[in-house]
């Protein structure tokens, strides 16, 4: 019997251990909706001119402000503890909504992340900021933009255009902080996990129908 144990606890329980804490922390089987349908962002431009939209795409949605460069560091953690693991899912994409006269500073931004990994879902549009601090009130976001008309907190926001996040009676949870590497890498990491389980269980269940 003893063995038993001891043969349990060296091998069996870390396995069980290791399952666990893989699994996040996240406890949804989905991640609730914070707002639903929020606007498209095809009226404004990107860089390279080419339309964006959120419609279909599972996005990273960001607002910069006119400081970009003094907050690259922001970009970095979220290149890195994000994106970087992500990126090849190919409906998933990252737009960050940008003052007008602020090309620059994202070309630069771009340029240097571009030294570390492919960019090309990377988008960056812009636009005044009048229309910048309307956009982020119809997020209907208890969250407020800075005086530069950016925030260090980003949003998930699915292929419906509903913004996503946590609604638990014991945490609430609307956007993640980018300034904070742990805030990337347990509750974001988790909650695009759940987004992203979420479509590829809805793309089988179409394929299995197909086939039906």
């Amino acid at each position: 019997m003893k063995k038993n144990i001891v043969l349990f606890v060296l091998f069996i329980f870390p396995i069980f251990a290791y399952l666990f804490f893989a699994t996040g922390v996240n406890s949804f089987m989905t991640l609730p909706t914070v707002t639903k349908a929020i606007p498209d962002v095809a009226q404004w431009k990107s860089l390279n001119g080419e339309p964006v939209t959120l419609n279909n795409r599972i996005t990273v949605l960001g607002f910069t402000g006119e400081n970009i460069l003094r907050n690259k560091g922001n970009c970095f953690n979220l290149n890195q503890k994000i994106y970087n693991k992500n990126r090849e899912f190919k409906d998933f994409q990252f737009v960050m909504i940008a003052p007008e006269g602020t090309q620059d500073d994202a070309k630069q931004i771009l340029k240097g992340l571009s030294e570390l990994t492919d960019v090309s879902r990377w988008i960056f549009v812009f636009a005044p900021t009048n229309e910048i601090q309307e956009y982020y009130n119809s997020l209907k976001l208890k969250g407020k933009l800075n005086a530069d008309f950016g925030t260090s907190y980003v949003y998930i926001v699915d292929k419906k255009r509903n913004l996503r996040g946590r609604k638990d009676k014991d945490e609430y949870k609307e956007g993640y902080d980018t300034f904070s590497p742990s805030d990337l890498y347990n509750e974001m990491t988790d909650d695009v996990k759940v987004i992203l389980a979420e479509y590829r269980l809805a793309l089988k269940r179409n394929n299995a129908k197909r086939q039906i």
